[in-house]
């Protein structure tokens, strides 16, 4: 960076970068300020971005906008744990109910998951939808109750309180109506500045790519991943990526109570979902070696695989869930508690055959469709509606194998639902060979 003494101006400041310009970090730190005290107008703010969307940054003007993103609000820290802490994140994709199951193992395996998510964007589900599908459970709890719970437990799973990052939400409240999104630019650092908010001593990138990813062609889905994890090390906080298959569901399940049911029967041993399995595991194993708690990503998979198999996480996830105020039986008795849709019905497929390929973005739609998701911010969400049993590409279907099992408010709705549902498949004679399920970026 120059000499120069900094821009004061906000005018100035969106006039340098308007011109391709580079801004130094204090005058990018003055600019976030500006958004939370409103110094900044909304006109400065989308100003701004639309000419950081042309002009775009550099990589030292990323990390200094992360960072003051970051400092815009409370920074956590957790130096007074006993282990490290961990978390993950991941771009979303249809069936993805991974923290539920990787919280929880991280923490049987020695670490401590302060896991701030969010709720359901666009197609895909947010994972503080399926937490509140438990009655009682609280995904909001105060500063106080979230370290409690970490620290006892080893892991909770939150939403972003009000004083986290509070600069990426105004930012992005405007990037949203001013078609200022689709940038790495502005995408990165407002994944990240939560991250370091939250006072993370490591963490592991989910990027999907496929049908039903955020971003769907490999190249971008790589660059994405690439930009975050170079930010991230450049910000101070050790990061790695995964990027994962999206062109078929992770798991056989899409919507919120029935994700969150299929997680704990997965935890308690009384079904196996492979894909979600694997993804799992292999981002539970990146975690523990970033943590210091497994010397190589075999050794990590390993103690993952083990911390499921042997009940050590479900036992996590229950003390998690009751600790946060939800049944202390959601284990074992989840069908006690979570809520059943009034309508059930399978789906066959027009044709028999093999599922060569799925419009997974349109089952998420689907989903939305049936009231399992938001049209608006505003909107409420019916838990325990949604699709099961998905059938994923490769399984053959027919009269004895449906495309899945509608769950619906009403008749009218699961036959909308059904019509979508046979849409997004396409049934052949032979699908095309399954993309590898995790690859690592680096």
């Amino acid at each position: 960076m120059s000499d120069r003494r900094p821009r004061t101006l906000p005018q100035e400041i969106i006039r340098a970068k308007r011109d391709g310009g580079v801004l130094e970090p204090a005058e990018l730190a003055l600019f976030v300020r500006g958004l939370v005290d409103g110094s900044v107008s909304e006109g400065q703010a989308a100003a701004l971005a639309m000419a950081i969307f042309f002009r775009g940054l550099s990589l030292d003007e990323r990390v200094a906008l992360t960072l003051a993103m970051r400092d815009s609000g409370r920074v956590l820290d957790w130096s007074d744990l006993p282990g490290p802490a961990l978390d993950k994140h991941s771009t979303g994709g249809i069936g993805d109910t991974v923290s539920l199951l990787l919280a929880p193992a991280v923490a049987a395996c020695g670490g401590f998951v302060p896991m701030i998510s969010g709720r359901g964007l666009g197609h895909t589900g947010g994972t503080l939808d399926k937490l509140d599908a438990i009655p009682g459970y609280r995904s909001t709890p105060d500063l106080a109750e979230l370290r409690r719970v970490v620290r006892e437990v080893g892991c909770a799973i939150i939403g972003q309180t009000d004083d986290l990052a509070p600069a990426d939400r105004r930012l992005y409240a405007i990037r949203d109506v001013t078609a200022t999104v689709e940038t790495l630019d502005l995408i990165t650092p407002s994944i990240l500045s939560k991250k370091l908010a939250a006072g993370l001593g490591a963490l592991v990138l989910d990027v999907k790519v496929g049908a039903g990813a955020f971003l769907p062609e490999l190249e971008d889905a790589r660059a994405l991943a690439d930009s975050l994890v170079t930010v991230a090390n450049g910000a101070g906080l050790p990061t790695v990526a995964l990027l994962t298959d999206m062109d078929t569901p992770l798991a056989t399940a899409a919507g919120n109570t029935l994700e969150t049911r299929l997680a704990v029967d997965v935890l308690a041993g009384r079904r196996r979902e492979p894909r979600l399995l694997a993804v799992t595991v292999a981002l539970g194993a990146e975690m523990l070696v970033l943590g210091r708690l497994a010397a190589s990503a075999a050794e990590g998979a390993a103690m993952i695989e083990a911390a499921i198999a042997n009940g050590a996480a479900a036992e996590r996830f229950a003390r998690m869930v009751a600790a946060l105020g939800g049944p202390a039986d959601l284990v074992e008795a989840p069908e006690r508690w979570l809520a059943a849709a009034p309508v059930t019905r399978p789906v066959f497929a027009e044709l028999d055959g093999v599922v060569e390929g799925i419009a997974v973005r349109e089952l998420g739609l689907a989903v939305i469709g049936l009231g399992g998701g938001r049209r608006a911010p505003t909107d409420a969400i019916d838990p325990a509606v949604g699709l099961s049993d998905l059938a994923g590409v490769g399984d053959t279907v027919g009269p004895h194998r449906p495309l899945a099992l509608v769950h619906a408010a009403s008749e009218a709705a699961a036959d909308a639902a059904a019509h979508a549902l046979r849409a997004a498949y396409r049934i052949g004679d032979v699908a095309s060979p399954a993309a590898p399920i995790v690859g690592r970026v680096g």
